[in-house]
């Protein structure tokens, strides 16, 4: 079973992944995790936002990020103009506030799209540990460390614990549709 637990943290890692990926689609109402990521060119390097600046949610509908430092203000804003939020900033003196704007029918229809394509590349990224632990325990019973019997088990927990995350990732995007599909 140890081949498995070996790969576990992988199997993880496509979980959060989506996870953080699915975070930063907008549903229409404004939350940090928008723009916490994005990466604005400070100080001679490229650093997340959320290093620079304070961000909050000031309503329903509006960010207002605050830099420690104003004079990268101008830095923050093209990042955010240059990012695929589709949310213009608006500058006021030391401050940029985001007012996310109602959704459309279109744009709902895309962030689904685009949610699923996500989606598939953690079915992916899951795919590819399976293979990659499927050859494992292949190699380890050419080399005679596993019985067929062994390998048969391990091959099924294997399947299991791929549709266990598999579930979860399905899960994870049916939430975030149903949250951009709410109106």
């Amino acid at each position: 079973m140890s081949v498995i637990d070996d790969h576990s943290a992988e199997f993880q890692q496509a979980v959060d992944h989506l996870k953080k990926e699915l975070s930063s689609i907008r549903t229409g109402r404004a939350h940090t995790a928008l723009v916490e990521g994005l990466q604005v060119e400070a100080y001679g390097t490229a650093q997340e936002l959320k290093n620079l600046a304070s961000i909050t949610v000031s309503d329903p509908r509006t960010l207002r990020i605050e830099p420690w430092d104003a004079s990268i203000v101008s830095a923050i804003e093209k990042a955010i103009q240059e990012s695929d939020i589709g949310i213009n900033p608006a500058v006021d003196g030391k401050v940029i506030r985001l007012a996310m704007p109602q959704m459309t029918e279109e744009t709902r229809k895309e962030l689904i799209k685009s949610i699923g394509r996500k989606v598939e590349e953690a079915r992916i990224a899951v795919r590819n540990v399976r293979d990659q632990v499927k050859k494992e325990i292949e190699r380890m019973e050419k080399a005679k460390e596993l019985t067929e019997d062994d390998r048969f088990e391990l091959v099924e927990s294997l399947d299991k614990r791929v549709a266990d995350v598999n579930k979860t990732i399905e899960t994870l995007g049916k939430e975030k549709e149903q949250q951009v599909s709410t109106v």
